[in-house]
């Protein structure tokens, strides 16, 4: 197979920002650089074919199509108009939080940006949209980190900015042993804002002042920092408890990285399932490291 283009795009996890997002307040957003999705094609003559390897290639047979029909549809082109072989690697877990949906977006994207049928300039709209198949209404935080793949703070009004990060946290995240989706806990949280406008505006708050102190804790140093990063976890968590994101497996495995030695724990992404942070100021037990990935 000679290839005639290739991209790749991360995973993600957040810090803090969940759900809130939605209505203005920042995220703080990370790739995860073991967790990619890449995308090699080739020309060819032939109506597209689509291979998919890696850890979680298969997974994306559920998505791929969706993103390719609606693709199609935004750039007026027939997907009978695609030719070659699309090679999708990926080891991204699907409805684990880590944004696989937003990877696989992105690198869809940035083919046909390579087409000729996407500006460059417009790579993150056109992405986000292709993203609304999944989320209902996406925030655009996942498609800011696949296209940018670093660190960053960032606001739904289009803030993007690098991170002050004077140390490095021991910080992991794990999976919590339930598939979480996340149109479901997107319209849950919506739902609790509908009921309780007044309560759902405070929770929004609160996850605002999470940000803020987390994003202070990194500008510290490690001494001062720590135990400021652990609160802003601990806050943002509570925003979850309040939104009943936490109920069943997710908050087993929370509760069991406590035990564990955890300083700080909390879900990262939609909630209601997939991966959760953990935050430690030692090295965590060896029964830990075994379901630990390093951010």
């Amino acid at each position: 197979m000679s290839i005639n283009f290739s991209c790749q795009s991360y995973g993600k996890w957040i810090l803090a920002g969940e759900h809130a997002v939605l209505r203005g307040v920042p995220a703080l957003v990370f790739p995860i650089r073991s967790r990619t999705l890449k995308l090699d094609y080739a020309k060819g003559e032939n109506p597209l074919e689509l291979r998919l390897v890696g850890d979680h290639g298969q997974d994306l047979q559920l998505l791929i199509w969706g993103v390719l029909e609606k693709a199609c549809e935004k750039t007026g082109i027939s997907r009978h108009d695609l030719k070659g072989t699309l090679l999708l690697e990926s080891s991204i877990p699907v409805g684990a939080g880590m944004g696989a949906s937003a990877a696989l977006c992105v690198a869809v994207t940035r083919w046909l940006g390579f087409l000729g049928h996407v500006a460059e300039s417009d790579y993150y709209d056109f992405a986000r949209e292709l993203e609304n198949l999944f989320h209902g209404e996406s925030s655009g935080v996942d498609i800011a980190i696949a296209l940018r793949g670093e660190g960053m703070h960032f606001t739904r009004a289009g803030v993007r900015q690098s991170l002050n990060m004077n140390w490095q946290p021991r910080w992991y995240i794990s999976y919590s042993g339930k598939r979480g989706v996340t149109v479901d806990a997107v319209n849950k949280v919506k739902d609790l804002l509908q009921k309780n406008p007044t309560l759902g505006k405070k929770i929004d708050m609160e996850m605002g002042k999470a940000v803020a102190k987390a994003e202070e804790a990194l500008a510290m140093n490690e001494e001062a920092g720590l135990g400021a990063l652990a609160e802003a976890i601990d806050l943002a968590g509570q925003c979850f408890e309040q939104w009943n994101l936490n109920e069943g497996a997710p908050g087993k495995h929370i509760q069991w990285l406590r035990e564990q030695g955890a300083l700080a724990v909390k879900p990262t992404g939609s909630g209601g399932g997939g991966y959760v942070l953990s935050l430690w100021d030692h090295e965590p037990p060896a029964e830990a490291k075994t379901v630990l990935v390093p951010c």
